[in-house]
């Protein structure tokens, strides 16, 4: 029997129901004075909500700054590390799994006033507050929500 071979269908993955996030380290973007940031992004249907962290926050540690991004390829969702296209730096995963509850709506971040989700990754589970002030974004994880 002839012809081409045909590739199986990816395995389902686990808790295929529930979205999915990605903590990336991103360095040497041209755009960022401090060369170096952090990645935030959030899946919502065919995109991603996406922010940039100054900094990881830490439990009960003060809140770090945070800018909303124009929403991001579900491809990042599966970044291990390499190089951004365009000559935008290097991206790094962090850490990486699945949060709740979902968010739904516009892509648009100025739609949003605050998020508030339990990010269950490969290496920590936390819930991280989001919160939209007069001067811009905010992000904090809670006290007692990780391990």
């Amino acid at each position: 029997m002839g012809g081409t071979p045909i590739d199986p269908p990816p395995a389902p993955r686990e808790n295929a129901a529930m979205p999915r996030f990605i903590l990336l380290e991103h360095t040497g973007a041209p755009d960022d004075p401090a060369g170096r940031h952090f990645d935030l992004l959030l899946e919502a249907g065919d995109a991603c909500h996406t922010w940039r962290l100054t900094d990881i926050p830490s439990p009960g540690g003060p809140a770090v700054a945070a800018e909303a991004l124009p929403p991001h390829r579900l491809a990042w969702l599966d970044h291990g590390q390499g190089e951004v296209s365009g000559g935008r730096g290097f991206a790094r995963r962090i850490d990486g799994g699945t949060y709740a509850p979902a968010l739904e709506g516009s892509l648009d971040a100025a739609a949003l006033a605050s998020v508030r989700v339990r990010l269950m990754g490969d290496s920590s589970i936390r819930q991280i507050d989001l919160v939209r002030g007069a001067e811009g974004w905010t992000a904090r994880i809670e006290v007692g929500s990780g391990k």
